[in-house]
């Protein structure tokens, strides 16, 4: 009599308790979740220029959510998200041209779209901070 797939025991596939994150893995699932963080903070833009359309009330109420700090905060990851997908988007663009496949240069790259992006946070933020500290 011929087994059926319910008799014989279900393979067992590797998944995230047999396997410990890599680089590659990680970087990868960070790209997804920055492209919908990403999308949020589209949203939270949009938001941001129609309380400037509905007029002075508005805009003050959103102005003050912005400046607290949850709302620098959420700035700040804001500007490491766009960062961090972005580095990763030029990453992948070498792939896309055929550069940096030998597993040295996936991990160079990816280590490299990580301190990118928390340099050019940085750098924007100061910049950011120094700019608006001369327009007082």
């Amino acid at each position: 009599m011929p087994s059926t797939p319910t008799d014989r025991p279900r393979p067992l596939s590797p998944n995230i308790q047999i396997y410990r994150p890599q680089l590659t893995s990680v970087l990868s699932i960070a790209n997804r979740m920055t492209g919908v963080a990403l999308a949020a903070y589209a949203v939270a833009l949009v938001a941001w220029l129609v309380s400037a359309a509905a007029g002075p009330a508005a805009y003050t109420t959103v102005q003050s959510l912005i400046g607290s700090w949850l709302g620098r905060l959420l700035l700040l990851g804001c500007t490491f998200c766009f960062f961090l997908h972005l580095c990763g988007g030029i990453r992948h663009l070498a792939w896309d041209a055929g550069y940096g496949f030998s597993l040295r240069a996936i991990y160079a790259s990816g280590w490299t779209a990580v301190a990118m992006s928390m340099t050019l946070t940085a750098l924007t933020w100061v910049v950011g901070i120094v700019l608006a500290g001369h327009g007082q």
